[in-house]
């Protein structure tokens, strides 16, 4: 008798046979690619993880051995035996998955590294497999795949990481069910469809008959309606241009919705940019959904704090949730979905696979890393080509992504005239105002009494701020501020303005997507025309006035100069708004992304070169894996996460965190109170005693008189980092 898994029972008549384990693998893989016409080759790949534990030496661990023993090796060199010949391509396919089903897809290398020494590596006698399981190369039939032109290397591995993902959540969860059957009845606890179209249609009526019937509000209901219509078209790849305050949130899911009961989908996911915004949308899902139907994944998010029926199961639920996005609705992150479609590690493949047979909208799609750009659309294009995916691409102002994709599959506009759209929905004027110094800046703010001034830089926020303070009601936004502070002064400030109170604002760029707030006048350091866009969003968004006051300005002072990033897109904005009577039309952003991406179009829309990477050997079955997932990293490793005694809460659980045997359990108590530091400013922090370090992983700031309630955590003067808002 061979075991997969034991348990304290000397006897062994409830340890896990190996046999029952490797097929209940194979069937949950072969289940789960399905969806993407590969159950058979993922079947096989469920069959092959584990032959390693049928060698005498891995038996004899389960008894309580202590050498270490290799039985992912064995499945591999399986593999490339049995599929050879003409079929040695889906051998090293196998090879690939099986090799990395615990330590994640490997580099293919050569015979001194990789998975080409990973095969050649003497393993126990693994044989005895053969009187249990019995795998026929006949039944894996053709990949079927449809690769973009000139992308067939990219349309390869790619397929890989959707099988391994399919493979090791299959693991995943078996072992889970034999280890821990408690916690894995916590998973699937979420209503159907049909539920959650009825809820929805609910909360549409009640929004809609309790609206006044104002130009807008009819607007509205028409690009709901227009959303509506098109979910009922097949598959593919969408575009849906909304301007801001047009509804496109609710409208979208609109669509989503449709798009999964006409054809049968089984996911829904809502991508954005920043976490600094998420926490809105996540929060209206969840009110006209339920807690338990909708998965908020971030690194700033702690399930536990969702209000649920019941506190424990509840977050649980939605943790577990995180590790294969098994939820109705999942809403994350740029940083999250895209780092997790190049990575090469167990734990972020697993979710992969759930995106078949998905609808995906990227909200503010203009906000898509440009260094990764044309990996990022390749991504998107085989999601939609060979996964049966919806993608849309959902902007108040529509970058020219249709140009960089194939024509196959390039977006269709869901809004029959959104130029018209945009003249209905303009609400703002804007000016530019040219070279402006912070005391000519501050006399300006200081005489409104309502006011939103958006700046390129941290340092920069934080002077303009004290140099305005003294007017009274005045408040600081930045990443120097933990996202629990954030989220308290932002809720301070739309009090204030709900109530027409004095409220002048001072923030980075944060404030630009999604925060839903409204200013009669706004002032925006000179930024690219999508960001301008964006902070005009922030400015007569409910309409009340004829038109709101935009004005755009370039900073004289050196702590105002922009990094060289948005040096570069602030210069192409200018060039764009020199021959534009207004800033924000259609024709004016177009031209912008046109400029952006012709500039940027030497390598720079792909800068760490993934693409090249993936088609060099692509005909040897030969990938990177490795590779790609250290490069592909929106946001660039080196940053350090300083812990926040904020409030009660934090101090409480960092005093528990000193004396903790296992202060992992802490880390979700701890999201929402940290701020993430360049290095430098890191180690003058430590050189100051400023940081203590517990167990050589968390990082906490000692004193309380280090961090401001207004502004955030304070830096000594020259050990600052005159940067823009980190994006997490």
């Amino acid at each position: 008798m061979y075991y997969a898994h034991s348990t304290i029972n000397p006897n062994k008549s409830d340890w896990q046979a190996l046999k029952k384990h490797l097929k209940n693998v194979a069937d949950r893989s072969q289940e789960f690619a399905n969806d993407f016409h590969a159950g058979n080759l993922a079947y096989v790949s469920g069959l092959l993880h584990d032959i390693g534990k049928y060698s005498p030496e891995f038996q004899k661990r389960l008894d309580g051995e202590k050498n270490p023993v290799d039985h992912s090796t064995a499945g591999s060199i399986e593999a490339t035996r049995i599929f050879n010949g003409k079929q040695s391509a889906a051998g090293l396919l196998f090879a690939y998955i099986v090799a990395g089903h615990h330590g994640g897809l490997l580099n293919y290398g050569s015979a001194e590294g990789g998975l080409c020494e990973r095969l050649r590596k003497p393993v126990p006698d693994y044989s005895a497999y053969c009187n249990e399981i019995s795998i026929d190369s006949h039944t894996i039939g053709p990949l079927g795949l449809r690769p973009s032109p000139g992308k067939t290397g990219f349309c390869i591995s790619f397929f890989t990481r959707m099988l391994y993902s399919c493979l090791v959540d299959a693991d995943s969860l078996d072992t889970e069910q034999f280890c821990n059957p408690d916690k894995a009845t916590l998973r699937t606890n979420y209503e159907s469809f049909d539920i959650l179209a009825k809820k929805f249609d609910a909360h549409m009526q009640k929004i809609q008959s309790g609206a006044s019937d104002s130009l807008i509000n009819r607007e509205r209901k028409k690009i709901f309606s227009q959303c509506i219509e098109a979910g009922a078209l097949p598959p593919g790849m969408f575009s849906l241009t909304v301007p801001t305050g047009g509804g496109k949130t609710l409208s979208s899911m609109g669509f989503a919705l449709e798009q999964v009961k006409k054809n049968h989908l089984k996911r829904i996911f809502y991508i954005i940019p920043y976490t600094s915004i998420i926490e809105q949308n996540a929060k209206v899902f969840r009110d006209i959904f339920g807690w338990q139907n909708v998965l908020e994944h971030h690194s700033n998010f702690d399930p536990a704090t969702v209000d649920t029926d019941d506190l424990d199961t509840g977050g649980e639920s939605l943790r577990l949730a995180t590790e294969n996005w098994d939820m109705p609705i999942t809403v994350t992150t740029n940083v999250q979905f895209f780092e997790s479609l190049f990575s090469n590690k167990r734990s972020r493949c697993r979710k992969l696979h759930s995106l078949a047979k998905s609808v995906i909208i990227l909200d503010e799609a203009q906000m898509l890393p440009t260094g990764y750009l044309l990996p990022c659309l390749a991504a998107l294009s085989e999601l939609v080509r060979n996964y049966g995916a919806t993608v849309v691409i959902c902007t108040a102002t529509q970058p020219r992504l249709g140009d960089l994709l194939d024509e196959n599959v390039r977006p269709r506009e869901i809004m029959q005239s959104p130029d018209r759209l945009y003249e209905t929905f303009k609400r703002v004027r804007v000016t530019d105002l040219g070279l402006l110094s912070d005391a000519d800046l501050s006399a300006r703010l200081k005489d409104h009494c309502q006011i939103l001034c958006i700046v390129n830089t941290r340092n920069h926020a934080k002077k303009l701020y004290d140099a305005i303070k003294d007017a009274g009601n005045c408040y600081h936004l930045s990443a120097r501020m933990c996202p629990v502070h954030r989220r308290k002064k932002i809720a301070e400030i739309k009090k204030r303005l709900k109530e027409g109170l004095d409220c002048r604002v001072i923030s980075t760029q944060l404030i630009e997507a999604g925060v839903d707030i409204d200013f009669p006048v706004v002032y925006r350091t000179m930024t690219g025309i999508d960001s301008v866009a964006q902070a005009a969003g922030r400015c007569n968004r409910e309409g009340k006035l004829p038109f709101g006051e935009v004005f755009i300005f370039k900073s004289t002072e050196s702590h105002g100069k922009a990094t060289s990033w948005q040096s570069f897109v602030a210069e192409i904005g200018e060039m764009t708004l020199a021959g534009s009577d207004d800033p924000l039309s259609f024709p004016t952003v177009s031209e912008y992304f046109q400029r952006l991406y012709h500039y940027k179009s030497d390598g720079g829309l792909d800068e760490k070169e993934i693409l090249r990477q993936l088609e060099e050997r692509a005909g040897e079955f030969a990938f990177p894996f490795e590779e790609i997932a250290d490069e592909f990293q929106i946001i660039e490793e080196g940053t350090k996460d300083v812990i926040i005694p904020f409030d009660e809460h934090s101090r409480s659980v960092i005093e528990r965190l000193r004396t903790a045997e296992f202060p992992w359990r802490f880390v979700r108590d701890l999201q929402g109170y940290s701020i993430s530091i360049y290095p430098n400013e890191f180690r003058e922090m430590e050189r100051m005693n400023r940081i203590e370090t517990i167990t050589d992983r968390f990082y906490v700031l000692r004193s309380c008189e280090d961090y401001s309630d207004e502004t955030g955590l304070k830096l000594r003067q020259g050990a600052g980092y005159d940067g823009s808002l980190l994006i997490h």
